[in-house]
């Protein structure tokens, strides 16, 4: 799933595209997308691009009829520019904004239609779209800690939660978490002082550096490979081989369709944490050090 760095290239490249120019035609090429009933998707033509923002990891087109159009990608959506409208035929085309000079068409992989458009009217219908998660690049230390405290959860899930902090998933948690060396399954009430101000660093250093890679990478044009999994990166993705701090093999947990990437030596004290499938398959067996393994 698009994440924040990834979400901030689309707003950065559409905001110079879109902004002052006219949608022309809103067009679906799976009826299962568009999520909302009112407003219409015809009350929207004609309307001019007042301005492209994030929203969490959803991408929201503002129109002068004081309309917006939210795009949720979720997992395998993704964006492309056309110069000139394409069929929305094919079966991985769900959706096309034409405008003046361009068309912007979603496109979804895979039988499992996830990504969604709503239109919502006014600054009360684009909240409700919030989930309410603090900005991790707009908010201050104090407001950082707050947040991460404000439930006790592991710090996987502290992260990822969008109605704690906003546009963090799956792949830039993995990588947050080794910079501040802490563990994924550390409980978040538990962190002192230090730790927070350990975390909120890593978390700012972590999406700066990686949004100003892809924002360099992209140019004037939309990125073309979105994906969770760079080479770049430091453990997401990254299971089996050498952690770039220590050398240690790089560890996972996976459950059901997700999984998290940790360094044990850098991050856990050498412990192997537990896969919620495989250790309890092997049981006694299962490693519980980088030593017995």
């Amino acid at each position: 799933m698009p994440e924040l760095p990834d979400i901030d290239v689309y707003v950065d490249v559409l905001a110079r595209k879109l902004d002052g120019h006219q949608l022309t035609d809103l067009r679906l090429g799976s009826p299962f997308v568009l999520r909302s009933v009112e407003p219409k998707p015809q009350d929207c033509i004609g309307g001019r691009v007042t301005g492209v923002r994030r929203l969490g990891k959803r991408l929201a087109i503002g129109l002068d009829r004081d309309l917006w159009l939210v795009l949720h990608l979720m997992i395998a959506g993704r964006l492309q520019w056309h110069s000139s409208p394409p069929s929305v035929a094919a079966k991985n085309r769900v959706l096309a904004l034409d405008f003046e000079d361009g068309s912007l068409l979603v496109t979804e992989a895979g039988t499992r239609k996830r990504a969604s458009l709503h239109i919502v009217a006014g600054d009360e219908g684009l909240a409700a779209h919030d989930r309410g998660g603090l900005e991790p690049l707009e908010c201050t230390i104090e407001e950082f800690a707050q947040a991460v405290r404000a439930e006790n959860h592991t710090l996987k899930r502290t992260l990822t939660d969008p109605r704690l902090v906003s546009g963090i998933g799956n792949a830039y948690s993995d990588e947050i978490l080794h910079v501040a060396r802490l563990s994924p399954v550390r409980l978040s009430q538990q962190l002192s002082d230090d730790e927070v101000e350990c975390l909120f660093d890593a978390t700012r250093s972590t999406l700066e550096d990686w949004r100003g890679r892809l924002l360099a990478e992209a140019g004037d044009e939309l990125p073309k490979k979105v994906t969770a999994f760079r080479p770049e990166m430091r453990v997401h993705g990254k299971y089996g081989k050498p952690c770039p701090e220590c050398g240690q093999p790089i560890q996972r947990i996976r459950y059901k369709s997700n999984e998290t990437d940790y360094c044990a030596a850098c991050q856990t004290e050498s412990r192997i944490l537990k896969d919620r499938s495989l250790s309890r398959l092997l049981k006694e067996d299962w490693p519980k050090t980088l030593d017995e393994l």
